[in-house]
């Protein structure tokens, strides 16, 4: 099963890019993690926000390959344990499509994305600083796999 992380913004410091491709690489065979960065829409000065958030939300949808599997990241979602994860991660291996997880940018998913979405999933209530985003989902993946595979790493 391949998972895409389709994620609004790009130019991560170092150590967000180290530790997305760290955990990335730890996870087996079976489940591959992909990162599609998408560019941040226009922002500054007198900018239409939410034109940019619309053309944000055109790139993301235009992203998700036929048939995959949608979860949006809202924080309006549903809130899931790391074994709840795991539970999660297995049925999508037995669904047999792929899995496409949406990060908005600075000002949240265009509502087409949400609306798109199979799922709604809420890393946490807290407001998550986008590039921790990617190495706390690259992580809790990897970590969700070690449960189903009864490795100690989750111990």
């Amino acid at each position: 099963m391949k998972i895409r992380l389709i994620a609004i913004g790009g130019k991560m410091p170092q150590w967000v890019t180290e530790g997305y491709n760290e955990y990335a690489k730890r996870l087996p065979p079976e489940v591959s993690l992909e990162l599609v960065e998408l560019p941040l829409g226009h922002r500054g000065k007198g900018a239409d926000l939410a034109r940019a958030k619309r053309q944000e939300g055109d790139q993301m949808l235009a992203a998700i390959p036929k048939g995959d599997r949608v979860v949006a990241l809202e924080v309006g979602g549903k809130s899931w344990s790391t074994e709840q994860l795991a539970g999660q991660l297995e049925s999508w291996q037995m669904d047999g499509r792929n899995v496409s997880l949406l990060v908005g940018g600075p000002d949240g998913l265009d509502g087409r994305c949400v609306a798109a979405a199979d799922q709604k999933w809420s890393l946490s209530s807290l407001t998550l600083p986008h590039p921790l985003v990617r190495v706390l989902l690259s992580e809790q993946i990897y970590r969700a796999c070690t449960i189903l595979q009864g490795h100690p790493y989750h111990k």
